[in-house]
């Protein structure tokens, strides 16, 4: 019965990118969608530039997406004795031979644009010189062409005249990408390879390894490539490349995903997706063959739809870790935190914007902004804020219905409309002349630190002229 099995395969040495989160993410939706095996290995075998803290920045990453794994982590340095058996394998099938020739030789023999002049290649040179320490190479067979039946791009078409014959065992024995990959796609068992187009070339190589393997080959699905806003290719100048960053700046793992998949991949013209429609949805026909175009607004504009989504109650837990992981902490009872999201969601597309305006709520001093004194606490002001102190000192039960109705009275009692009391209020307790529905604010602020700000915006007030 034929199974859908699928990778990703980072290698530790550097952070985890948009780039590879896509590449993960098509990987894990397809696997879902068809009820298979999503696979994670770490290709390590960059001994000298693989990290430990790489490696776990990258599993955290991927826990923190929820991109998760049915087996693995496998690491490629721990299978080199795998290797060494396809390698056998190669040999006894003539399919490789020992080079002696270094990187500089090469190159000073190098014809045109095409790599390895097949020096030591039997019946093509001298062979390789003796007491040197050989590579191995894969002999490419001449004149054929290598169709690639694409699941994205269509058939691709190479020409084996194109391809060097790479080197597969460098000539310190360690094994390089293009023999581990493929001996681990065939040993795991995999159907799908799917990954950047950047890789085409690399799959026509690896077909020839297949072949020489004697193992069936898997589907292939190359993905185009995600780029920045200016369609050159993403890099640190279009925005955070590190995807934990995100986390760090307030964006959810959802959005994130969300965000990601339509990179490439579409619905109609929906934009808004559950992770749960995302796997219900996702088909490889529907991805396009035209680059994605990291847009950050639109990012930010699909967070604050996710946050949206959300109930209060789970937002402010989300908002709490957020804060916890910047060393800081929100104040007040879980259903006043929640309280404070319901008031403050609408205005907030990150968890970073809804951390710094719930701060708002939760310090003792604030600062009133000039302009805002300028506006709003003019001679009059400071009257009509002694009078909704002392109405307020009067209130009961400190809840936005009650202190309306309350204001509401005052207001019509001095003969002013409402406005005329709102605004210097709100300028006394947010510093500003725009915010939340003032009976909210009033709430969420409590009444010491209403009584504390609107005790300081009466000494701001204009004095009236003498």
């Amino acid at each position: 019965m034929y199974r859908v099995r699928t990778r990703f395969a980072p290698s530790p040495t550097g952070a985890l990118h948009l780039g590879g989160v896509r590449t993960a993410l098509f990987n894990w939706l397809f696997a879902r969608h068809h009820g298979g095996t999503f696979l994670l290995r770490i290709e390590d075998t960059d001994l000298e530039r693989s990290r430990t803290e790489w490696e776990s920045g990258i599993i955290e990453a991927m826990r923190w997406l929820g991109l998760d794994w049915d087996e693995g982590p496998f690491r490629q340095s721990e299978r080199f004795e795998f290797y060494r058996k396809s390698t056998n394998l190669l040999r006894e099938k003539q399919a490789i031979y020992s080079c002696s020739c270094s990187a500089e030789e090469v190159a000073a023999r190098r014809q045109g644009s095409f790599g390895y002049d097949r020096h030591c290649r039997p019946g093509f040179g001298p062979g390789p010189v003796p007491g040197r320490d050989c590579a191995l190479r894969f002999a490419v067979p001449p004149g054929e062409t290598i169709v690639i039946e694409d699941l994205v791009k269509g058939p691709v078409s190479f020409s084996t005249d194109e391809i060097e014959d790479f080197v597969i065992v460098r000539s310190d024995a360690t094994p390089t990408y293009q023999l581990v990959v493929t001996a681990d796609d065939i040993d795991m068992q995999i159907s799908h390879v799917i990954r950047g187009d950047d890789h085409l070339k690399n799959s026509a190589k690896q077909v020839l390894l297949y072949r020489a393997l004697g193992a069936p080959l898997p589907a292939f699905a190359h993905l185009p490539q995600v780029l920045g806003a200016d369609r050159s290719r993403l890099s640190k100048r279009h925005g955070a490349t590190d995807v934990l960053s995100y986390r760090e700046t307030g964006y959810l793992p959802d959005a994130l995903v969300n965000f990601m998949a339509r990179l490439g991949w579409s619905h109609g013209d929906e934009e808004v997706f559950t992770r749960e429609r995302l796997v219900e949805l996702f088909d490889l026909p529907a991805v396009g063959r035209s680059a994605g175009v990291f847009d950050s607004e639109k990012l930010e504009w699909l967070n604050g739809e996710h946050l949206r989504q959300l109930p209060d109650e789970n937002i402010a837990a989300l908002l709490r870790e957020f804060l916890e992981r910047r060393g800081e902490s929100l104040e007040g009872t879980p259903a006043w935190q929640a309280r404070l999201v319901g008031v403050l969601r609408d205005r907030s597309r990150t968890l970073a914007e809804l951390a710094e305006q719930s701060g708002l709520y939760c310090r003792n001093d604030i600062t009133i902004d000039p302009k805002a004194a300028q506006r709003g606490l003019g001679p009059e002001a400071a009257d009509r804020l002694r009078s909704i102190q002392s109405v307020l000192e009067q209130c009961q039960e400190w809840r936005a219905d009650r202190l309306e109705q309350s204001l509401r009275a005052t207001s019509e009692e001095l003969g002013l409309k409402l406005g005329a009391l709102a605004q210097p209020l709100r300028i006394a307790l947010t510093g500003s002349t725009a915010s939340p529905g003032i009976f909210d604010v009033l709430e969420l602020v409590g009444r010491e630190r209403a009584r504390t700000r609107i005790a300081h915006a009466i000494t701001q007030c204009v004095p009236p002229a003498p």
